[in-house]
């Protein structure tokens, strides 16, 4: 027995065998008492095996021991671990909707987040305050497809060119509105699409955007770059770009190394004085081609120039210094805006080879009536609208398109319109002649009777004293503001049963001046303006159908009960800046508007007292059984 006092306790074996147990631990598991009942007499060897025992009971109990090979079970909840599965690694403050997304966005933060999951494919970073991307960050996110660092502090120096050598996956890249004064030298073979736009930069490199087989859509705009800093090669091997967007950079002629494969071209804003011979001959696919707010001229085109673009649709050549229509254009162009140049001279032959322009723009530019002849315009057969606003006209063009549904002549000098000016577009559906010199005299009776199809006729401010006649019955608008009219008479207006709006605004119409049964066939007018004249009270019989009645600015200073009688549908009602006071409208004036909703009296000198018809309650449903 005296060998037994001097054998150690249970514990002090577990701790000795097994490193990091403590003794007391084990000791608390297996007392002295319970394993020297174990032990018994039988000595040391079969003290020895049961603590052998005992140590590999305690390896598979212990938390922290390590699992025998091939002998996991995942489904076994073990001692000391969760049935839970663990939450996704997610940097601070952002936030992971999916496991290959991290959104990191909006949360101004100055340095690039630690702590993204390798397995992340989205990556945004997008309006932060970073200046830099730290190479060995980049380099741990092989799986990106999508990298978006929009509106950040990202310079040149803060992006090595070894920055995305590891992006092998890399699809979307967007660094619009930083801090580059060049582009990257390298991006990923893989990418689609690249937004550089609104940077600093100057110059571009050869497999910056080449050798990229599968890119689409490249934004360049708002940069620096001039000519000198986009390389000849700068998109070869990259077959299949689709959108390029250079707008608003330096540069001072269009390109000649540019994607066979394009759709849509951005050139506006730039300082292109010219096309280089040859530069669009291989752009067969290109449909929108916009070089607006350039510096071209006649000399700086040359018939070939849009000659070899058989799928362009549209072509913007707004706000240069053209003088004449250019020449070679194709025959599948549908828009050719032309507006803001120098244009006096409309050639017909000019414009053969365009027989599907459906809208031609030409407003603001320097035409006259022999600028553009009769017939110059015969050719485009499939006209649809013609602006030549703002150009210095006297007559309307003769022999225009018979397809031709809009014609928009404002801030011209027309001071006539003879019987049969308009007689060749008889489809015309909207004319708008506002803002000429039109004087009623010198409006022929007929000049508006061919138009069958004419829905929207504008006059405005003209100098026409009285009505014009002939005017066709599909009228549905009639604008007539800003003329001199002192009277109306029920028989121009006689036939227009489908006229839903009449402006009469900023005349000189007196009620006394207005004959009687002016409104009588106006039975669909909705909205009536007579607003700004010399009236001094509301005229009587109103058509029936009327919703909107514009009385402002006028003299009236008094509502009779009866003023608004015929016109039940009343749903809004103007009468500020006028001479009413308080009591003006008497208490009965909107009974029998049920529809009514908005009274404007201000302006007046006096507050003015408006009591409006209770809406009826809604009644409530039947329910069913």
């Amino acid at each position: 027995m005296a060998g037994l006092a001097k054998r150690p306790q249970a514990g002090v074996w577990a701790g000795r065998l097994i490193p990091g147990l403590p003794g007391r631990l084990a000791a608390s598991l297996y007392p002295t008492g319970t394993f020297g009942a174990l032990v018994g007499s039988s000595g040391e060897t079969a003290e020895l095996g049961l603590a052998m025992q005992l140590i590999l009971l305690l390896l598979l109990m212990w938390p922290g021991a390590p699992a025998a090979p091939g002998m996991e079970d995942a489904a076994f909840p073990h001692f000391g671990e969760s049935s839970q599965p663990l939450p996704r690694a997610c940097p601070q403050r952002c936030s992971c909707p999916r496991a290959d997304t991290v959104d990191c966005g909006g949360l101004d933060l100055r340095v690039f987040p630690d702590n993204i999951t390798r397995a992340a494919q989205h990556l945004s970073l997008q309006n932060n305050q970073l200046q830099e991307l730290p190479y060995n960050e980049l380099s741990r996110l092989s799986g990106l497809r999508t990298l978006n660092l929009h509106n950040n502090l990202i310079s040149s120096e803060g992006l090595p060119d070894e920055a995305f050598e590891s992006l092998t996956q890399l699809q979307h890249i967007y660094v619009a509105h930083n801090k580059l004064s060049v582009a990257p030298q390298f991006l990923p073979r893989s990418l689609r699409v690249a937004d550089l736009a609104a940077n600093q930069m100057t110059e571009i490199f050869p497999l910056t955007f080449g050798e990229k087989p599968a890119l689409r859509f490249v934004y360049l705009h708002n940069n620096q770059l001039s000519n000198a800093g986009l390389p000849p090669n700068a998109f070869r091997g990259s077959e299949a770009i689709a959108t390029l967007s250079l707008s608003s950079n330096r540069l001072s002629y269009l390109p000649t190394s540019l994607p066979p494969s394009l759709e849509r071209l951005h050139l506006q804003n730039n300082l292109i004085s010219k096309v280089p011979r040859g530069a669009l001959s291989r752009q067969t696919q290109l449909r929108e081609l916009y070089l607006q707010h350039n510096r071209l001229t006649d000399s700086g085109l040359d018939a070939t120039t849009f000659s070899k673009l058989y799928s362009l649709e549209y072509l913007d050549l707004s706000h240069n210094q053209l003088a004449e229509v250019p020449a070679g254009l194709p025959r599948t162009l549908a828009i050719l805006h032309l507006g803001r140049n120098r244009i006096w001279r409309v050639e017909a032959a000019r414009l053969q080879g365009s027989r599907g322009l459906r809208y031609l723009l030409l407003q603001h530019n320097m035409l006259r009536r022999t600028g553009l002849p009769p017939g110059a315009l015969r050719p485009l057969r499939r006209l649809h609208t013609l602006h030549l606003y703002g150009n210095r006209l006297d007559r309307v063009p003769l022999e225009l398109p018979r397809r031709l549904r809009a014609l928009v002549l404002p801030h011209n000098q027309v001071a006539e319109l003879g019987a049969r000016d308009l007689a060749a577009t008889r489809g015309l559906a909207e004319l708008n002649l506002a803002y000429n010199r039109l004087v009623s005299a010198r409006i022929h009776h007929r000049a508006f009777r061919p138009l069958r199809a004419l829905r929207t006729l504008d006059l405005a401010g003209n100098q026409l004293t009285r009505l014009p006649t002939g005017l066709p019955s599909s009228l549905h608008a009639l604008r007539l503001q800003h003329n001199q009219l002192r009277a109306l008479e029920p028989e121009p207006l006689a036939g227009l049963d489908q006229l839903q709006e009449l402006n009469l605004a900023h005349n000189r119409l007196r009620v006394g001046d207005i004959g009687p049964g002016t409104w009588h066939e106006l039975q669909a007018l909705k909205v009536l303006d007579l607003s700004h004249n010399e009236l001094s009270f509301v005229p009587p019989d109103l058509p029936e159908a009327l919703e909107e009645l514009h009385l402002q600015g006028n003299r009236i200073g008094h509502v009779g009960p009866e003023a608004f009688a015929s016109t039940p549908c009343l749903r809004a009602l103007f009468l500020r800046a006028n001479r009413l006071h308080m009591t003006s409208i008497a208490p009965e004036a909107f009974l029998g508007l049920p529809h009514l909703r908005v009274v404007d009296t201000a302006g007046n000198p006096e507050q003015v007292l408006v009591q409006l018809q209770p809406t009826a309650p809604r009644q409530p449903r039947a329910s069913g059984p």
